[in-house]
């Protein structure tokens, strides 16, 4: 399949993407929202992966969209922070289905994934804005806690939940256990989102810079990624593609996606004039700094040539002291939107989290399938299939899938012994998928 939209139909989307407020998430018209912007991810990953014209990036920016994604994004991140914990929490809150509640999770996956299709290119660096400094601080606060889980040895050792299990998930604990296997997901986009602002770090302005490097003093943040690459299990499993994979031994030493990402914001970060004129090596950084010499080894070198020029200036480093940059007194732009967010509903955390579990995240039989009914449009199976790069799974034992549900065609299995094993769980989501399909 070539597309999951037109032109004029993602044009249409994007026109209609707006600020929501947090009490609105999870609401028809945030649901509806949400369901744009999954195919426009869609679209955006067909266009990236098929060598086609990137039509979705080109509206977004011409269309001045990039702030009202970041906005999105982060609104999300103030829900699972503030509000979630307190539902969770709420004695007397068994909902029928916890669907809508993971879709609302998901949001955030969805919303990183597409900004690192589009903020790829130049223009759509440029073309954020203000926003930029948003997006620097959301990407700093992911890669601590990627850095910090890291160190304490909390990384999920399981694969995310796949969209033909949405329906699956039958309590708010499981929902927890899933929020933690995403978020892990979502700091790893994080760093490629980084990995291109950095690229471009030349276009953007100088509050962008002193964000990256003063406030948040990125190329420290990233030192602790190359000591501890949460993405690799030892030598035995890498984390790619959304999955723990098995490493050949003849693979181990290779550098996967992730490793590069680091490597190459570290190279823009600190040997870019910009960068050098306005950090500061101070023997604090200086220190975290050459820790990198013990991983630039001759094999990773050859795989990442330019980090040959990182490996002459920190042998530079060692023996220098660089000349302090200069404090001028400058007036610097500060991000606002999760502030904004913040001040605009403090104290009224509970207040909200009553609110849509009463009006929202408890919904009747036939609004779960109405929902399923737009879940089975947004999730075209065909172009699923086109997306997802590996053979589709067993639901029961995880083994490669030989034949699919033949009722909801939403769930594989690799034998019939599996699939009676698994329907006790399946059988809820599979009469609702099955009477939307019917429906449609």
């Amino acid at each position: 399949m070539d597309s999951v939209l037109l032109y004029g139909e993602a044009e249409g989307y994007i026109q209609s993407l707006e600020k929501m407020s947090l009490r609105d998430i999870g609401s028809p018209k945030w649901f509806r929202q949400h369901e744009f912007i999954e195919k426009l991810n869609m679209q955006a990953i067909l266009n990236a992966t098929g060598n086609q014209e990137e039509f979705v990036k080109d509206l977004f920016v011409s269309l001045g969209k990039i702030p009202t994604l970041i906005h999105a994004m982060i609104l999300t991140e103030v829900w699972k922070h503030k509000v979630f914990p307190i539902i969770c929490k709420l004695q007397d809150f068994n909902p029928k289905s916890t669907f809508q509640l993971y879709m609302v999770i998901h949001h955030e996956a969805t919303t990183i994934n597409l900004l690192e299709t589009i903020m790829y290119h130049k223009e759509s660096s440029e073309a954020a804005d203000d926003s930029v400094l948003d997006l620097v601080d959301y990407c700093h606060r992911k890669l601590t806690l990627l850095a910090g889980r890291s160190v304490s040895g909390e990384i999920p050792t399981e694969d995310r939940i796949t969209h033909t299990e949405l329906l699956d998930t039958g309590s708010v604990q499981d929902l927890q256990r899933q929020s933690d296997m995403l978020e892990f997901e979502i700091s790893i986009k994080a760093l490629s989102v980084l990995c291109y602002i950095t690229d471009h770090i030349e276009s953007l302005s100088l509050s962008v810079l002193s964000r990256m490097l003063c406030t948040h003093n990125m190329p420290c943040v990233l030192v602790q990624l190359v000591e501890n690459c949460p993405w690799n299990r030892g030598t035995l499993e890498k984390y790619t593609e959304g999955m723990w994979r098995p490493v050949l031994p003849e693979d181990q030493l290779k550098l996967n996606k992730h490793d590069g990402q680091v490597w190459m914001a570290l190279l823009n970060l600190i040997l870019k004039p910009d960068c050098q004129r306005k950090y500061n090596f101070n023997s604090f950084n200086k220190a975290q700094l050459l820790k990198l010499c013990g991983f630039l080894t001759d094999v990773v070198i050859d795989q990442l040539p330019n980090l040959l020029d990182l490996k002459q200036f920190l042998s530079q480093l060692a023996v220098t002291d660089p000349v302090a940059p200069k404090h001028d007194l400058i007036l610097e732009q500060v991000p606002e939107i999760w502030n904004n967010i913040v001040m605009e509903n403090s104290n009224k955390w509970k207040a909200i989290a009553k609110f849509q579990v009463t009006h929202v995240f408890n919904p009747s039989e036939s609004e779960l399938r109405e929902q399923a009914s737009r879940l089975s449009q947004t999730y075209n199976l065909d172009v699923m299939e086109n997306l997802i790069p590996d053979k589709p799974k067993c639901g029961a034992c995880g083994r490669m899938g030989a034949k699919r549900c033949s009722r909801c065609q939403g769930e594989w299995y690799c034998n019939r012994e599996c699939q009676v094993k698994h329907w006790p769980k399946h059988k809820h989501a599979c009469k609702l998928m099955a009477e939307a399909i019917q429906r449609l």
